[in-house]
């Protein structure tokens, strides 16, 4: 029997690389022949994942964490037709079914049969359906057939497997919030949040034709990454206000767009850079974006937030001025990004050096032991992506 090691939320702070039973093609007691098990080729840390290590969330002591996986095809179900072993494939981190409703729209993020608890499924998250993560050597993905994304050759794609690697969640993720926000040919948009998503929205938006993109984050480092292909920055620890720096750099204080890439750990700006205020960027957004304008809300919210400063906002109630959006026509699109919307056109684009996503972001891949020290410094704002390497598979 092979090993498997996975990367485990311990405590707050706290995650660790330890055995953890390699997968079976089972769904509980039930043989579940549509699946595949992978041996996995990379795996990354997401923002995501670093708001449950923080104890932001609910997640249980022992989750094994990750939902961004690439893999190689060892095992497959009696049931899978179209996917064989050998296969290198992108694994979307919404887990769906193919069947419900909700799936044969394409609204695969919100699947109606993967999770118990509520719509929608992904790995290694916590309220998400219990899946085992894939921040580790093996893992089992169901519905095979409906759900990898299957590189066409493999010696390419392993040439290629830094930028591959980021259609499992965050370059989908930045490409859908731009979409959403409605951003094309000659638009004006602002991002907000320079991490690893913010940067994956802002390359979106160039590559969508955006004229201008304006990027904001408080951590030098990471504005500086947006520069480095094009961008815009603004420094949002200034007490100049956002609109006022975005005047300076477009002549008008409004954006045609804006996209919310932070999320519920949001901080104030200015003078308030140093406090929690989990409507700033929402409310930011509304206030820079045009009247009839729109914003892509990919950042992630939650209903359950024990670290949160005040009681409503420990139950996702936030202070947001909706009267303002409403004055203002505003469109608001939220929640997961259905990957599988975007990805096959984002490979393409990768493999026909129209994007070059791993640049863009910044990844440094690292083995698994290493992935608590990657946690650790992403946790201080490493203006990079993580991306573990469990067998050593990726070429230097």
């Amino acid at each position: 029997m092979c090993h498997n090691h996975g990367v485990a939320y311990i405590s707050p702070g706290v995650v660790e690389v330890q055995e953890i039973e390699y997968p079976k093609l089972a769904l509980g007691d039930r043989k579940c022949e549509h699946g595949v098990i992978l041996q996995i080729v990379s795996t990354n840390i997401c923002g995501s994942d670093q708001h449950m290590v923080r104890g932001r969330t609910t997640a249980p002591a022992g989750l094994v964490l990750g939902h961004e996986i690439t893999g190689l095809v060892i095992e497959a179900g009696r049931d899978v037709e179209f996917i064989k072993e050998g296969d290198l494939v992108s694994v979307p981190f919404n887990i769906a079914c193919g069947r419900c409703r909700n799936c044969k729209v394409g609204q695969t993020g919100i699947c109606l049969n993967v999770n118990p608890a509520r719509p929608g499924a992904a790995y290694g998250y916590v309220d998400m359906g219990g899946w085992v993560g894939g921040q580790a050597e093996y893992v089992m993905v169901p519905y095979a057939d409906f759900n990898l994304l299957k590189f066409p050759d493999k010696d390419q794609a392993m040439a290629k497997i830094r930028d591959l690697t980021l259609l499992s969640d965050i370059f989908p993720t930045g490409y859908h919030g731009a979409v959403t926000a409605g951003v094309g040919p000659g638009s004006i948009v602002y991002v907000a949040g320079a991490g690893p998503v913010g940067l994956a929205c802002a390359v979106s938006c160039h590559l969508l034709g955006a004229a201008v993109v304006i990027v904001g984050d408080m951590i030098p480092e990471r504005l500086e990454q947006a520069r480095s292909f094009g961008c815009e920055t603004v420094d949002l620890r200034k007490d100049t206000p956002l609109a006022d720096q975005i005047a300076e750099i477009i002549g008008v204080p409004e954006v045609d767009s804006a996209v919310d890439c932070v999320g519920f750990e949001a901080h104030g700006h200015g003078s308030d850079s140093g406090k929690e205020q989990p409507a700033t960027v929402l409310n930011a957004a509304m206030t820079v974006t045009r009247a009839g304008g729109a914003i892509g809300i990919p950042g992630l919210y939650v209903t359950g937030d024990p670290g949160a400063s005040t009681e409503d906002a420990k139950e996702g109630n936030l202070s947001i001025r909706i009267g303002l959006g409403w004055a203002k026509s505003h469109s608001f699109y939220t929640g997961q990004c259905p990957v599988m919307k975007y990805h096959r056109q984002l490979m393409n684009a990768i493999l026909y050096d129209k994007v070059q996503i791993a640049k863009a972001v910044n990844v440094e891949v690292i083995s698994l032991d290493k992935a608590p020290k990657g946690y650790q410094d992403f946790d201080k704002g490493a203006a990079k992506k993580f991306v573990i390497d469990p067998h050593g598979l990726i070429p230097n």
